[in-house]
């Protein structure tokens, strides 16, 4: 009864704020004492969540900070083996922790024996995934505790005997064993209950896979739900709302939080904005120089500004810091990927996953090493040990799509790609290669919807409409061709840089030939001039150039009654960009 009470103390404690952020002192108070009884748990992550948020608010005064615990009976009664099993517990001594534990009544000692069972099941998992399977194989190894732990602790929740923290437990056990609408529920009730533990809001992140399943969710109104909203709307790519979110917490106090810096950074990596995310991660550096966490996403970001100096610094800076840790194997990854040293790379991932067998990043970025050794099939599995990890790792989808390209199967491909293209509805790369393969399946009308809605998004690649171009080529739609091949042009010449001479020398060719058709001959000269330019079309063009002097040596005059434009017209300027936020493709009805 005492922790039931306890739990109720710590909602009632909580709901002070609502969601309100205008006594940032009681915030203060109140994390620096979730904080506190997260340590006191063993729930370091949380613990360092709540003390990081706290550091970024002003210093409390002597008097006002917040008082330790208050003891029960129960709490006095078990002191003694809660010390000693919690020195156990620090060393990772779990089986020992729990063994002193077994028959202790208050809340805090209990949670602590039941975790240590679990962590104790999940580093059995885990040396023996390591050590039997490499982490190639598929994990057959489960964790033998859980389905102990399941029901004991389901007995104590029928009887609501669980505290915040005891819930939260619960929830990642059932959560373990693929029971994931139980285990949502009893997040829920976790944050209800004690709405300051990060950790059961990060797990119900983890549950969550689309806007639909969020709006169903009945959650507190308490002040830790606009950091849970931010940090899932980054997670389901609503990246607009997340730093609309993060921004107003900037604006409440929290401008000094390396959290939410470090958050806003990624939200900028997810929208392909990549100099801005680079500029916010040196920033994140320069606060919080030892800062090891997101690093591998930095590292992402560098590998593809092909910033070898800056990746190679910042992989010995981590190695000095801790080898040993995942995003440091992931930084040094990137670095060898980036050198071409592919097989050296897929090592250092192989050493990620022997760290953490569950690291994300690692299967994604494994999955892309194969790739590049060719080496299929282990690609094939590092992808989906990424998606069995979390569903909505579009690059995970992505890889395999163009695993499955590889080797020649479409229909895969298809399948795969949209899953990509529902996750991230306006990444043009997922359009484009929906587009091909509906291409290589000969539905070309579902192809040139595919490219249209690319270069409506914002082509990154460029590509699009060079594809569309084309598919209206072998559909003998000529104008509609010139059409795409002139926007084509404009944006290339927008830019400032010719990307791919040889699209650009296409392009010019095309038009070239359809207006000699046409018998435009001063827009044919000038595509044919430009043809002269490149070195696959140099060739053509002289010879197309010939015949006009030829054709207008006999007399023959630029026609008037075909009004095509010419290649750069006005009325296809580039503020007549299509919309460039659009929802995802409704390509069900033509499935093969």
């Amino acid at each position: 009864l005492a922790g039931r009470c306890a739990g109720g103390m710590a909602a009632a404690a909580a709901g002070l704020g609502s969601s309100d952020f205008s006594d940032l002192r009681e915030i203060k108070k109140q994390l620096l004492s979730v904080a506190e009884r997260s340590r006191e748990r063993g729930l370091q992550h949380s613990g360092k969540w709540a003390s990081e948020l706290a550091f970024a608010l002003d210093p409390l005064p002597l008097s006002e900070l917040p008082p330790p615990p208050a003891l029960t009976e129960e709490d006095a009664r078990d002191l003694d083996a809660y010390t000693l099993a919690k020195s156990y517990f620090d060393l990772k001594e779990y089986e020992r922790a729990a063994y002193f534990l077994r028959g202790c009544k208050s809340q805090k000692a209990y949670f602590l024996y039941m975790y240590s069972r679990y962590l104790s099941g999940e580093k059995k998992k885990d040396d023996e995934t390591v050590d039997s399977l490499g982490p190639l194989e598929k994990g057959q190894v489960k964790n033998e505790a859980l389905r102990e732990l399941r029901v004991e602790l389901s007995k104590k929740h029928k009887a609501r005997e669980l505290d915040g923290f005891g819930l939260y437990l619960y929830g990642v056990v059932l959560r373990k064993l693929d029971l994931v609408k139980e285990a949502i529920d009893v997040f829920v009730e976790a944050a209800h209950v004690l709405p300051l533990h990060w950790g059961a809001w990060l797990e119900l992140c983890n549950l969550i896979t689309d806007k639909e399943m969020l709006k169903f969710l009945s959650l507190p109104d308490t002040w830790m739900k606009e950091f849970f909203l931010a940090h899932i709307y980054t997670e389901l790519q609503l990246i607009e709302e997340a730093l609309q979110k993060y921004q107003s917490l900037i604006d409440a106090g929290f401008s000094k939080s390396t959290y939410i810096i470090s958050q806003i950074a990624v939200a900028y990596h997810n929208i392909r904005d990549i100099d801005k995310a680079l500029s916010i991660f040196n920033e994140l550096r320069k606060q919080d120089p030892y800062r090891i966490e997101n690093m591998d996403t930095f590292s992402n970001l560098l590998y593809v500004r092909s910033m070898k100096p800056e990746l190679s610094y910042l992989a010995h800076n981590l190695c000095e810091i801790d080898k040993y840790r995942v995003e440091t194997c992931c930084v040094i990854g990137n670095y060898y990927s980036l050198r071409s040293q592919h097989e050296k790379a897929a090592l250092y991932f192989q050493r990620a996953l022997k760290l953490n067998p569950r690291y994300l990043g690692a299967w994604t970025l494994m999955g892309h090493e194969y790739m590049e050794m060719k080496n299929t099939s282990a690609a094939i599995q590092a992808y989906r040990h990424a998606i069995e990890v979390n569903k909505r790792d579009y690059r995970a989808w992505y890889g395999l799509g163009q695993t499955y390209e590889i080797l020649k199967m479409p229909f895969y491909c298809l399948y795969y790609y949209r899953r990509a293209h529902q996750l991230r509805p306006n990444d043009s790369r997922m359009l484009v290669a929906l587009g091909e393969c509906y291409e290589k399946l000969n539905q070309l009308v579902e192809a040139k919807k595919c490219y249209w809605r690319a270069y409506a998004v914002g082509d990154v690649e460029k590509m699009a409409l060079v594809k569309l171009a084309k598919l209206h080529e072998q559909l003998n739609e000529s104008e509609q061709a010139a059409q795409c091949y002139i926007k084509y042009i404009q944006d290339i010449y927008s830019c400032g840089e010719i990307v791919e001479h040889l699209e650009v020398s296409t392009a010019f060719r095309y038009l070239a030939q359809y207006y000699f058709k046409c018998k435009l001959w001063d827009e044919a000269s000038a595509c044919a001039q430009k043809c002269c330019a490149f070195n696959d079309t140099r060739e053509e063009g002289k010879a197309l150039l010939r015949q006009i002097l030829q054709l207008r040596n006999q007399g023959e005059t630029s026609s008037t009654d075909i009004a095509t434009p010419f290649f750069l017209p006005a009325s296809l300027s580039a503020n007549n960009t299509p919309t460039r936020r659009v929802s995802p493709l409704n390509l069900s009805s033509v499935t093969p």
